[in-house]
Parts: structure tokens; sequence; C-alpha cells
């Protein structure tokens, strides 16, 4: 069978990875799969910097617009939906390029992680958290040494989730927390800034979100009765600008706040996409990085060249 290969964009916020991905899919015949934890939320437009429409109708985008902001969404959903996404577009003889900055989607993906479809429980939960901890890692001991020892007898939230686990699978969490090799080649291009440009560029980007409209925007999405205290509310933004129309911030210091948060979440996705790892190429990002990406993708052997030099 002919091996597949996938492209993957990855970087913190703000590098280029948008751009950088559709100017590829342009020149490779592709289409894009989102690795992005928020723009897969309807209505969140601004606040989420989703491709503008220009970029959506130079190439196909996928993952964007799936949900709404009060439905549960998953690391296991996510999975599945782009798993779907990346046969749709293999099977058209199209080239998936998968551009984001949530870490954990896109080593999931890439790794093969085994990650259990197995939503809340609230019944479940409430049963288990009226318990004595002591008495939920014994249980978890009993179907799952590994994990007992991995999580300790403290930690109530993730003993009860593993129980719930197991409650719906009949396999202890521990089995869904290995690897499993995809059916795919990948490629993997990092875009990295030097910090103050960086952080100038988040600036800029804050400073862009506000004039078009982010305010504006939170405020419907009240009117149409999304509570604030929804999960898809709490991301960087709109937790923000929630304050702001409630009294609590100034616009002023809501937008140096979704600075500073943006700051440490490019951070924190630094965390996941390290310039040590060996499986990234990295490239300078800020816009201008398509000839060389293309160079380092052409000079890589497509999965059938590397497969053939393998028997």
């Amino acid at each position: 069978m002919t091996r597949r290969r996938l492209i993957a964009i990855v970087g913190p916020t703000a590098t280029g990875k948008t751009e950088l991905a559709v100017g590829l899919a342009e020149r490779l015949d592709g289409e894009i799969v989102g690795a992005d934890s928020r723009q897969v939320y309807r209505h969140m437009d601004v606040g989420t910097a989703k491709p503008t429409a220009e970029e959506r109708a130079a190439a196909p985008h996928h993952l964007i617009d799936v949900v709404d902001l009060d439905e549960p969404f998953s690391l296991g959903r996510w999975l599945e939906l782009a798993q779907a996404a990346l046969d749709d577009v293999w099977s058209r003889g199209k080239q998936p390029l998968l551009a984001g900055g949530t870490g954990q989607y896109v080593w999931a993906l890439l790794e093969g992680w085994r990650v259990p479809r197995v939503p809340p429980n609230p019944e479940f939960r409430g049963r288990m958290e009226a318990r004595d901890a002591a008495e939920l890692f014994e249980d978890v001991r009993g179907v799952d040494p590994e994990a007992a020892a991995r999580i300790g007898p403290a930690n109530r939230r993730r003993l009860v989730r593993a129980l719930e686990v197991y409650e719906a699978t009949g396999r202890p969490i521990s089995y869904w927390q290995t690897k499993e090799p995809p059916a795919f080649e990948t490629t993997v291009i990092g875009l990295r800034l030097p910090r103050e440009e960086l952080y100038r560029r988040i600036d800029e980007r804050v400073d862009g979100m506000i004039e078009r409209g982010l305010i504006d925007e939170t405020r419907r999405l009240l009117a149409m009765g999304y509570s604030r205290e929804l999960p898809s509310m709490s991301g960087i933004g709109y937790k923000e600008a929630c304050a702001h129309l409630a009294g609590g911030l100034s616009l002023a210091e809501a937008a140096a706040r979704i600075k500073t948060e943006t700051h440490r979440l490019a951070r924190h996705q630094n965390s996941w996409f390290k310039p040590s790892d060996p499986r990234i190429r990295w490239l300078d990002g800020g816009g201008s990085a398509i000839e060389e990406a293309l160079r380092l993708i052409e000079s890589e052997p497509s999965p059938e060249t590397a497969a053939a030099r393998g028997r």
C-alpha cells in the first residue's frame, strides 16, 4: 500500500503558521487540517485568529467551526475528526498540511496516542467523588497497578478519571496512555522567532483583534445565551473581554492582560515544540519561509522512496 505523508507546521502563536500553510497548500495541491483547540468553536472568529476569508478561499480548511460553544470537546474527539479529515484528503489525491499551535493535539496525532473516547459521566463522578480518596486509590490499584503507582493516593481527580475510563471501556487507563505508530510519514516544520519579535507580533495581533471587534464579538456570544462560565469562553481574549463587559476591567486593562496571557501561552507552546527536538525542522517565522519550506520538503524522500530503501 502506498504510504501517506503528512506535513505538519508547528510553533508558537503569531509565528506565521497559517500563512505558510496556505502558501504550501497552493504550491502542493494541499488542504489544511487545523490543530487549534479554540478554532474548532463556531462564532469565535476574531479572538481565535481564524484564517481569513481570503485564506480559506485560497486553500480548503478542515476542523474549523465544527462545534458550538456549549458542546463538550476533547482530545479524543479532535483525533477522530482529524483522522477522518486526513483520510478524506488523501483519498482525493491531495496533500494534507497540519497547522496549529495546540501541542497536545499535534503530538497525539503524530505519535499515535491511544486516547479513550470517554466523555465525562456526571453520575459516575458524583458517586466516586463522594468516596474517600484512599478507597479510590485501592480501587485503581486493583484494576490498574501501573496507573495507581503513577497517580498516587492524593490526586482524587485523576483517580476518578482512571476509574471512569475503566468503567466505560473495560481497559485500564494505562493501556490508553500508550502509543501506536500512525500509518503515515510525517515532515514537521517548526516556525520560530526571537522572543522580542514574537512578543511584538503578539501585541500587534491583540491590538488588531480589539480594533476588529473582539469586544462586540464577545457581547454577541453572551447575547446568544452562552455563559461566560463555559470552558470555551475561558480562552484568552474572551475571558478578559467578559471581565471588561462586566465592568471589572477597562478596555486598556483587558488588552494588556490579553497580551500578557498570550505571551505566557507562547512560552507554554515552546515547551511542546522544543528547539532540541530532532523531529522538527526549524525555520525562521514571520512570513518569508515558504521557499525554504519547499526545499526542505523536496529534500526529504517521499514515503514510497523511503519504503523502497528500507526493503
